[in-house]
């Protein structure tokens, strides 16, 4: 083996990484991961826990590593050195490198005073328990927001189209669902065929949608909101603040995420690269991350002379929007241009399994595991 690559986190950019270095590098590289947890968490099914539709699935790291021909160290990164191309971990030990890959995550922070947060996890058991009151009748209201655009805002519409479908299904139709949300419009990163299609499936199930508004605080049965205003509601809940895991030694902006150029590479940084949300990327979705992963393995595979050069990032947005009945699919690409690209559908038009997070080599791995 010529290069050692190493790669800190063990999440969905993480594993996309060591599977794509494995197929565009195959044994030209040695591919080691390094990750505090035991488990690989599949986080988009937590919306559907609260209505008991779904379930999170975990994954044993050591396993799927292994698969992936990679691995796996199980521990903390405590700082990097890319003076002297190295890490070290809590225990203090340290591991030189040829090319780091920083795909450590964000840290969830409580966004909105009073409120609600869904921490998208398995325990969410407040949120569990504000479901409970809705079919028991003791919630008539409900706003679900989050605290800025610099998010994933998918799982807010899910929540209430789900609770919706619940509530509907029960015969109960004498609740409020309100959603309070910093964008112009309902989804609008997908682009405006899907965002206009969006706003009609909510307005269809009688959801109201208030956006370009920023929730403050719930207090006193009022959602405190900027431009000022209050919505009087029973109960508020609230997407997470992210904020990116800081490594010393690694620079990042003042919220803790790591500025990358179009090929994924740390500014100002050799032979480091990053992926996923931990990345300055204003859209933090699994999707996304995968296709950072992509393009760090192509760029370490040209360095080899594998492969050309990888293009610039240019991601194409891809999500299941769970409604509670058929699921719809989402497609549509950032910045100008690409407007033809935005369409919402009753069936996938990227081919493959199905899963919540479409991934070149993710998606098919994680099905077959």
């Amino acid at each position: 083996m010529d290069i050692r690559v190493l790669i800190v986190g063990g999440g969905v950019a993480s594993i996309e990484a060591a599977l794509a270095l494995r197929d565009t590098c195959g044994d030209r590289v040695r591919v080691e991961v390094f990750s505090p947890q035991e488990n690989f968490v599949y986080r988009p099914y937590a919306v559907g826990e609260p209505y008991g539709t779904a379930q999170i699935k975990h994954y044993e790291l050591d396993r799927l590593l292994a698969t992936c021909g990679a691995e796996f160290h199980l521990a903390s990164v405590d700082s990097v050195e890319p003076e002297r191309m190295s890490l070290v971990t809590h225990d203090g030990e340290r591991y030189s490198y040829d090319h780091l890959i920083l795909a450590q995550g964000t840290r969830s922070l409580w966004p909105v005073p009073g409120a609600t947060t869904f921490w998208g996890i398995a325990d969410d058991r407040d949120v569990d328990w504000l479901m409970r009151g809705l079919w028991k009748g003791e919630v008539k209201s409900v706003a679900f927001t989050m605290p800025s655009r610099e998010s994933w805002s998918l799982p807010l519409y899910e929540l209430a189209l789900l609770a919706d479908h619940e509530l509907v299904d029960t015969g109960i139709d004498d609740v409020k669902l309100t959603i309070v949300t910093p964008e112009d419009a309902p989804l609008q990163i997908f682009g405006r065929g899907v965002s206009e299609k969006v706003g009609a499936l909510l307005a269809e199930r009688g959801i109201e949608v208030v956006p370009r508004t920023h929730p403050v605080r719930f207090k006193d049965r009022a959602l405190q909101v900027v431009p000022g205003g209050r919505f009087k509601v029973d109960v508020a809940i609230s997407l997470p603040k992210l904020e990116g895991r800081r490594i010393p030694g690694i620079p990042h902006d003042h919220a803790g995420f790591v500025r990358v150029d179009d090929r994924c590479r740390v500014l100002g940084c050799e032979h480091l690269f990053a992926a996923g949300d931990v990345t300055n990327f204003p859209v933090k979705q699994g999707g996304v991350a995968t296709q950072q992963a992509d393009v760090i393995a192509e760029a370490i595979g040209a360095e080899l002379g594998l492969n050309p050069a990888p293009a610039p990032l240019d991601p194409v947005l891809r999500a299941v929007l769970w409604t509670g009945e058929k699921p719809l699919y989402l497609r549509g690409r950032l910045g100008g241009g690409h407007g033809e690209t935005s369409s919402l559908s009753e069936e996938p038009r990227w081919g493959g399994p199905e899963g919540k997070i479409v991934g070149r080599y993710l998606t098919r791995f994680l099905a077959a595991a």
